[in-house]
């Protein structure tokens, strides 16, 4: 195995399908294509690169803390511009979160322990939405690239991005930032709010996304804290550190 990188050319590895024939076998097959959207600048590329290939998308959105105005504004924003609707669900992480006591007050652990929340995989809520849309079979997409970090790069030699056994796909696999950028600039989409915050989409209860959060954000910091009453304290922790 080996790879081959140009400044400005995707990246190829040998023996892969490029993401541009993915994408013209998966319009070939003519069915609507579910699309884990985060938000965030790949799902958006991915979006963006299966719309231009005449594919169907069917985006789901999953929520890491319920009824954050941010994330629902953007929501609302997205579905307007791709003129689709965005299926919203529960991520994993909430229900672990929960069912791990993450910045639980301790009155609160007994209640969470007898609501025995489940934690789906991301494939249990795929096939929930394929049986749910009467998609029966539908692949499932995701933003992965193999550019963005030596891991990603490493499940794409090992795995592929075609993975016919999960019905998972990536159809952006091979893109540089560049090719993301360019994407998001022809079609003149832009990134959520929280880009600016810090600098990607909303996805985790540490320092890095709560500061910010509270500081341009505080009612949906106050919504935060509703569900996890103790996460002020990761920021006490932190600034009584600095």
């Amino acid at each position: 195995m080996s790879t081959h990188e140009g400044a400005d050319l995707p990246i190829t590895i040998d023996d892969i399908t490029s993401s541009e024939t993915i994408r013209a076998e998966l319009a070939a097959e003519g069915k609507p294509v579910l699309l884990g959207f985060s938000r965030g600048k790949d799902s958006l590329a991915a979006w963006l690169a299966m719309r231009d290939a005449g594919i169907t998308v069917v985006p789901y959105h999953l929520y890491l803390v319920p009824g954050l105005a941010f994330v629902e504004d953007s929501l609302k924003f997205y579905e307007d511009f791709f003129g689709t609707r965005i299926v919203n669900l529960p991520h994993p992480s909430l229900y672990r979160w929960l069912n791990s006591f993450l910045f639980q007050p301790p009155e609160r652990c007994a209640i969470i322990e007898a609501a025995q929340f489940p934690e789906p995989t991301y494939e249990e809520i795929a096939d929930l939405l394929r049986n749910d849309l009467d998609l029966p079979g539908a692949w499932n997409a995701d933003g992965v690239r193999a550019a963005d970090s030596p891991n990603r790069r490493m499940a794409m030699v090992t795995h592929g991005p075609v993975r016919e056994h999960l019905r998972k796909v990536s159809p952006v696999w091979d893109w540089r930032i560049a090719d993301v950028r360019d994407a998001l600039a022809r079609h003149d989409c832009p990134l959520p709010p929280e880009y600016e915050w810090f600098g990607r989409s909303f996805d985790g209860l540490d320092y890095r996304f709560l500061k910010p959060i509270k500081d341009n954000a505080p009612e949906d910091y106050a919504r935060i804290l509703s569900w996890f009453p103790l996460a002020d304290l990761e920021i006490f922790r932190r600034d009584l550190t600095r």
